[in-house]
């Protein structure tokens, strides 16, 4: 089992970019405890990041044909890219959308995901745990 977990923009500002929604965990400290859980759970966990659109394009084009799930966190992109909404479609490979926050409790603009409609499930506002929700569903549900 291979998951990429794959994070848009501003993700690599975790730890600096609003504590007090984010939490104090840096990016580097997420990525290394993801790749920890998904070893804990049989999962070959792979984390990329990009704040540029065009790049998580990229990214999920060349997940096909390596990985059996996807785990995406697009950050801002979630409300409006339906680039990032077509190259999930585009792949045959399951992904399931996650927020550290809780988009529905926040601004009027975040309650609404674009990208959600290309993922088989959407798992926000349980801070890194959405992740690790993510990777054990994968590792447990797609053998």
């Amino acid at each position: 089992m291979k998951i990429l977990v794959l994070n848009g923009v501003n993700l690599n500002m975790l730890g600096n970019r609003e504590p007090n929604v984010y939490g104090n965990r840096d990016y580097a400290a997420l990525c290394e405890e993801l790749v920890k859980f998904g070893a804990e759970v049989g999962a070959e966990v792979e984390v990329a990041q990009s704040n540029i659109e065009g790049e998580i394009v990229n990214f999920i084009h060349s997940a096909a044909g390596k990985f059996d799930g996807i785990v995406i966190n697009p950050g801002a992109y979630t409300h409006y890219s339906y680039a990032i909404l077509d190259a999930l479609r585009a792949v045959d490979i399951p992904a399931i959308e996650v927020h550290i926050s809780n988009v529905h409790a926040r601004e009027e603009f975040t309650h609404k995901s674009v990208t959600a409609a290309a993922t088989v499930g959407q798992i926000c506002g349980l801070g890194i745990e959405s992740y690790k929700l993510a990777i054990r569903y994968f590792a447990e549900e797609i053998k």
